[in-house]
């Protein structure tokens, strides 16, 4: 069970910002005056050491 949730915290951040982008690919609304876009990419990609932090505090108890 660890490892399932070490490989999925560590897919997430991944999937979001490759297959979830066609979901959210608009430019309206706009997120403090930037297209929501661009806002998502930015998004995952300062919260993805988040993810990778917690995979490794999983590998740690392990």
């Amino acid at each position: 069970m660890n490892a399932l949730a070490r490989v999925l915290l560590a897919v997430i951040p991944a999937f979001m910002l490759s297959f979830a982008v066609a979901g959210v690919n608009r430019v309206e609304p706009r997120v403090f005056g930037l297209p929501f876009l661009l806002v998502w990419i930015v998004l995952w990609v300062a919260i993805t050491p988040l993810f990778l932090y917690g995979v490794e505090r999983l590998r740690r108890k392990a």
